[in-house]
């Protein structure tokens, strides 16, 4: 019987995840403190500790996979996993294609270069910019900046390695992610303020579950609820992103 209920949530039938024993979760581990790959080869990061902490609320047990980024939504669509949690900003693009519980993070961008080498998001004309393919940043780029020469890689990781190099002339990334970076590098600096605008990052990162899956997404946003109520959430949110 309990095979058959979990088959059911997972297809979207109106069922409480409680009837699950296991919640699979995609991420792409390379984008801390949200979630990393750590010593011990075991994928780490706010993300996790929240999940771990919401299907604790509703009875249920995460794991997490790594996947590529631009793979997350059409691997979730496909069924591949139920949930993901990637430090993803919902956007009404992506509103279209799934469906997002209430945010657990308010989010916006920032532009990062080597320091002293670009005085202003306006200096980025013609220069070269890295950002993770299939992110909101490329897709900001895209639109709101067609004069920057946007440069996409497979994770943050390779982007920062070639800003390093002076392959790229800067980056640009959630904020929260940026200043870390700018913490472990101090010939790193930030260039212009933190771009926060709604139809790309205003909104905040929310978990993604398939359209149809309402039942799934109502339990995510309740357990969300009561960790945000009993301090969990904060708890969480000092360990990782301590001034």
């Amino acid at each position: 019987m309990k095979k058959i209920l979990l088959a059911a949530l997972f297809a979207g039938a109106s069922l409480s995840a409680s009837a699950a024993t296991t919640l699979h979760f995609a991420t792409e581990a390379s984008y801390p403190p949200f979630e990393f790959v750590g010593a011990d080869n075991k994928i780490q990061g706010f993300d996790v500790d929240l999940a771990d902490a919401i299907c604790k609320k509703i009875d249920a047990t995460c794991e997490f996979t790594n996947q590529s980024f631009d793979s997350l939504i059409p691997g979730l669509k496909f069924r591949r996993y139920d949930v993901v949690m990637a430090g993803m900003d919902i956007t009404p693009d992506r509103e279209k294609q799934v469906l997002f519980t209430k945010p657990y993070y308010d989010n916006s961008a920032l532009f990062i270069a080597q320091k002293g080498k670009v005085a202003s998001i306006a200096a980025l004309k013609g220069l070269r910019v890295g950002v993770q393919n299939g992110t909101t940043h490329q897709k900001y780029l895209t639109d709101k900046h067609p004069e920057i020469t946007m440069v996409p890689y497979d994770s943050y990781q390779n982007a920062m390695l070639d800003l390093k190099n002076g392959r790229v002339n800067a980056v640009f990334g959630d904020t929260a992610v940026v200043n870390e970076w700018l913490k472990k590098d101090p010939k790193l600096s930030s260039v212009g303020n933190k771009v926060t605008d709604k139809d790309y990052f205003g909104t905040g990162l929310g978990i993604a579950v398939r359209q149809g899956n309402s039942a799934l997404q109502k339990q995510l946003d309740q357990g969300l609820a009561e960790v945000k109520a009993d301090g969990t959430y904060q708890t969480i949110y000092h360990k990782w992103f301590q001034q």
